[in-house]
């Protein structure tokens, strides 16, 4: 007998249907270089997993930093870290290893 719930869906199928959308907005705000690590990136995300996106951000990036962030979880509609890689530490450079182009 079903529920009639709908299953949470997995961020990766959320990033794929809307990787086009994210991009022309990263891009507008100046930003380039997007890759997507973490479970996302490996391919063994559940629904309850976020989005780790690393990026190049332009110079002087400032508080504009804080508004992407909050544009990118509503506009994909789940959790989405986004790391900057001019402020990634060198003992964290392992936890990007599996980065890849969005």
């Amino acid at each position: 007998m079903s529920t009639g719930t709908v299953p949470e869906r997995r961020p990766s199928d959320v990033l794929r249907e809307r990787r086009q959308e994210v991009l022309d907005y990263l891009h507008s705000q100046g930003i380039k270089d997007v890759r997507v690590f973490g479970s996302v990136a490996r391919g063994d995300d559940s629904p309850s997993s976020d989005i780790d996106l690393l990026v190049v951000t332009p110079p002087k990036m400032g508080l504009r930093f804080a508004r992407v962030y909050r544009e990118l979880n509503e506009l994909l509609g789940v959790p989405v870290d986004l790391v900057d890689q001019a402020g990634l530490r060198s003992q964290h450079r392992e936890l990007i290893k599996d980065a890849r182009p969005l």
